[in-house]
């Protein structure tokens, strides 16, 4: 984007003034009210090929909205001489005579005047949030002209192609994973792969949103996604049964790799990038170990994209290992995070030099959330493996539907006894908003370690739960997903969800 200013601009608004933005923005950006976005949603449809895409571009000198992909909106710039038009999604003018799009005080006060600014389409850490994309998606399903509470587009099954139960479920997950969504089928994505033999992820996600939302309701056979599985992740290739929770780390990490090349940021620092699923899936777990002997604190953050948690009791079956601990298996996930935060005696077997004393001495550790995600997912670690002994743990672990993090952050710990010993406090009265959650997939494992299916439960709406059991989607409950036994939970940032 140009910072500096367009002499086409100038001259636009030395003739003719902002109101033509002023409408454009008010009536087909900003969309305030729900009635207004219905409004947009049936309005913005491209003029030439009477479609809808959310590269939609509306000209500034006349009545006229053009496809930005399929060169509509520049086939008409360039018959009419017609060289400015305004982005429907963020409300940036482009210039078709600088090709750029173009910054402009003036008119970003006016978008701020509307409610609805460029900045406004950023989220909490610079993270991108599309808008109104549910909405442009209506025109592509005739049958659902409007949102009601029955509409199921974005619901499809998935061929199990031989054991591959464990892929279908992540990939429904992560299809229903509103941001990932928005940006997949935004056109966000310019692959920069040199090597045409070398398929990229991103390119094929991207092709199975399209497909998940198209409105096409017989299931999808997900080959293509299987074979790239296969090339990148060669641990998960065979027809042997995988872990779900091995193949959401693997597939996270090679849509991060795949995409991290687009942010022009340094490679050799692999904490420091923009992508999507960074953006997404990437927070902050803090580590705070305290000397005992002069109460020095050590600390250190590390970037993680789910938090795996302990079903059975503290390393030797009781509460010696652990300050605060008692022994007993965790009743509920919210035990389960009060278990991982809490401090943890290393032991004199396990001694590490402070950097105060200067000597190796016994410590305390203990991890709480400095940064949250905006996609919180939880392993429940259910496969217990040790030498010659693996069992499956399918005690029932509680979750709940909206859950808060705050207890659990870093900025909530206090010192205790005077020791500065930090312990994770308990619920204030007042709760911060951005550190809540609401639950919206649920992945569980059937049966035992060596023989075993995978199904989930995904929300397609905010009162609508679907159990997706391969090829077969059928209604589900809130009492029947909150039942469940329960091995990935995934949780969206109330802050950012939308309706």
């Amino acid at each position: 984007m140009s910072f500096s200013g367009c002499q086409h601009l100038q001259a636009f608004k030395a003739a003719h003034g902002t109101q033509s933005y002023r409408i454009i923005h008010k009536y087909f950006i900003a969309a305030l009210s729900t009635e207004a976005r219905l409004r947009k949603a049936r309005s913005c449809v491209c003029h030439t090929c009477k479609t809808t895409t959310v590269r939609l571009h509306s000209c500034l000198h006349c009545v006229y909205f053009g496809c930005y992909g399929a060169n509509h909106i520049q086939e008409h710039a360039a018959s009419k001489n017609h060289t400015l038009a305004v982005d429907l999604v963020f409300g940036a003018v482009y210039c078709f005579a600088c090709g750029d799009y173009i910054y402009d005080g003036e008119l970003e006060g006016i978008a701020g005047e509307n409610g609805k600014s460029f900045e406004d389409s950023i989220g909490l850490d610079g993270c991108w949030v599309p808008t109104d994309v549910e909405l442009q998606l209506l025109h592509q399903n005739p049958k659902r002209r409007k949102i009601s509470d029955n509409s199921t587009i974005g619901l499809r099954g998935l061929i199990n192609l031989g054991n591959t139960c464990f892929m279908n479920c992540i990939v429904q997950a992560l299809t229903h994973t509103p941001l990932l969504r928005d940006y997949f089928l935004s056109d966000k994505h310019n692959c920069q792969m040199i090597n045409e033999s070398e398929r990229c992820l991103v390119c094929e996600m991207c092709r199975l949103f399209q497909e998940f939302y198209s409105g096409v309701r017989t299931p999808h056979i997900p080959y293509r996604l299987l074979h790239l599985v296969w090339t990148h992740a060669r641990h998960l290739a065979g027809y042997e049964q995988q872990d779900a929770h091995e193949f959401l780390i693997a597939a996270l990490d090679l849509l991060h790799r795949h995409c991290k090349g687009n942010n022009g940021l340094s490679s050799s620092n692999p904490h420091h990038c923009n992508c999507i699923i960074d953006q997404i899936f990437t927070g902050g777990l803090q580590s705070d170990v305290t000397c005992k002997e002069c109460n020095n604190v050590s600390t250190t953050i590390d970037p993680f994209w789910d938090i795996s948690l302990d079903l059975g009791p503290p390393p030797g079956g009781d509460a010696r290992n652990s300050l605060y601990g008692n022994g007993d298996e965790p009743s509920s996930l919210m035990e389960c995070l009060r278990r991982f935060t809490r401090p943890e005696h290393l032991g004199s077997s396990a001694k590490i030099k402070c950097g105060k004393c200067h000597s190796y001495q016994e410590s305390t550790k203990q991890l709480t959330m400095k940064k949250l995600p905006v996609v919180a997912c939880f392993h429940l670690k259910r496969f217990e493996h040790s030498t010659g002994y693996h069992k499956k743990i399918s005690t029932f672990i509680p979750f709940p539907e909206e859950l808060d993090m705050t207890p659990f952050m870093s900025s909530s710990r206090s010192h205790n006894n005077g020791y500065q010993t930090q312990v994770v406090q308990e619920a204030a009265s007042s709760l911060s908003s951005q550190n809540k959650y609401s639950l919206f997939a649920v992945v569980n494992h059937l049966g035992t370690i060596e023989s075993g299916h995978y199904t989930n439960y995904i929300r397609l709406h905010k009162n609508q739960w679907y159990k997706c059991d391969d090829h077969m989607i059928t209604k589900a409950s809130l009492d029947s997903v909150l039942r469940s036994e329960g091995y990935l939970l995934f949780y969206h940032k109330q802050i950012l969800e939308y309706e």
